[in-house]
């Protein structure tokens, strides 16, 4: 597994830590993606340091400033480098609302995290999670981070069909703290239906060529859900796509 890249621990969602263990082991990682229930285990800190692993991100659905600060703590404990978030719901508020509300509310987490020395970045996702989050385009997750002052998680399977991508990738690169990457066959309805990469249409040579020359410096990570994955089995399509992305990063020279 090339030592940019990293598998988000939702692709095997279910299995305890010490059962993600024995994966990140199989596979060969040494930076690792977790949910924010994992770093407040005790347990993960006990593995990082045995098995001499980095953690490059922690997820959080933020509700509460103090829940948040709870996260950035536990994260800068194992070493985490970024954070990343959704916004929680918006009920029935403006989009213009929702993201001053959401930038206010999370103020005193971005000098805290700041502090402690890890990065805070909110990703792109489908509206098919709006009830959690407002930010569904890059262009709108670009604009709440600015407002906000916050980093930028990429997710490129929500935000691969954008028109001018590449370009809003240049705008967003300067605050990109991870980009998230896997596939999508054309005409594949079950949701969430992602592929592994190679398998599908999104261009991520392109784009991650274009992240690369940029001056993006951080990590990779791979986020493989769904029903295609689950047929295949979770750990080899893990295994095969982090053989396909080791290579094309190899190839792009990171």
């Amino acid at each position: 597994m090339h030592p940019r890249l990293s598998v988000h621990s939702v692709t095997f969602l279910g299995a305890g830590l010490p059962q993600l263990r024995d994966h990140w082991r199989a596979l060969g990682v040494a930076r690792l993606s977790v949910i924010d229930s994992e770093v407040l285990d005790p347990r993960l800190a006990e593995i990082v340091a045995a098995e001499g692993f980095t953690v490059e991100s922690v997820y959080h659905l933020f509700d509460t400033a103090d829940g948040l600060s709870r996260v950035i703590d536990a994260a800068a404990g194992v070493g985490t480098r970024v954070v990343y978030l959704l916004t929680g719901g918006r009920g029935e508020l403006g989009w213009q609302q929702a993201a001053e509300r959401f930038s206010a509310a999370i103020a005193p987490c971005v000098t805290h995290a700041a502090r402690a020395g890890v990065a805070l970045a909110v990703e792109n996702a489908s509206p098919l999670y709006a009830d959690m989050h407002i930010a569904h385009t890059l262009r709108d997750t670009i604009t709440l981070a600015e407002l906000a002052g916050l980093g930028i998680c990429i997710d490129l399977f929500h935000c691969w069909a954008e028109a001018d991508l590449l370009g809003q990738l240049d705008r967003a690169l300067p605050r990109t703290e991870l980009i998230q990457l896997s596939d999508y066959v054309l005409g594949d309805r079950a949701l969430p239906a992602r592929a592994v990469p190679g398998d599908g249409v999104i261009p991520l040579q392109d784009f991650v060529a274009r992240a690369l020359a940029g001056g993006y410096r951080h990590g990779f990570d791979l986020e493989l859900i769904g029903p295609r994955i689950d047929r295949e089995g979770r750990l080899t399509a893990a295994r095969r796509a982090g053989a396909t992305v080791s290579a094309m990063l190899e190839e792009l020279g990171a």
